[in-house]
């Protein structure tokens, strides 16, 4: 069993950074591959990033350049740093982890991942 807890959302001008974490918990999580998705409302939950337990990087064509997914296997944790934040990305931001994956078409959807965070809400204003 994974247990994951995000944080550092918050509300935050347009322009600005955020610095989100996942922490987790349980079993060999060091053989977990670990991503972010996002889901708006009425909008599907969107891949952003991952990091596998091989250590391949990922992050998706649309945050590219303003968002870096990064972990620190010592601590358990994923990041993700924020930059030049849009009211676009206003969303509940979601950790998720899978056993092993290296797969870069694997780890961007979202039903391979079995172990999820309870989500952290970011919001972008004008």
């Amino acid at each position: 069993q994974v247990h994951l807890v995000e944080s550092g959302g918050g509300l935050v001008q347009a322009g600005g950074s955020l610095r989100l974490t996942c922490v987790g918990s349980g079993s060999d999580i060091s053989s977990h591959s670990m991503g972010w998705f996002r889901q708006a409302p009425g909008k599907e939950r969107a891949f952003l990033g991952a990091v596998t337990w091989l250590g391949g990087t990922y992050t998706a064509d649309s945050v590219t350049g303003r968002f870096t997914v990064s972990r620190e296997n010592g601590a358990n944790a994923l990041y993700l740093q924020m930059n030049n934040l849009k009211p676009d990305d206003t969303a509940v931001y979601f950790c998720a982890s899978r056993r092993f994956g290296d797969d870069e078409v694997a780890v961007t959807i979202r039903e391979n991942y079995r172990y999820w965070g309870q989500g952290t809400q970011v919001t972008v204003s004008q």
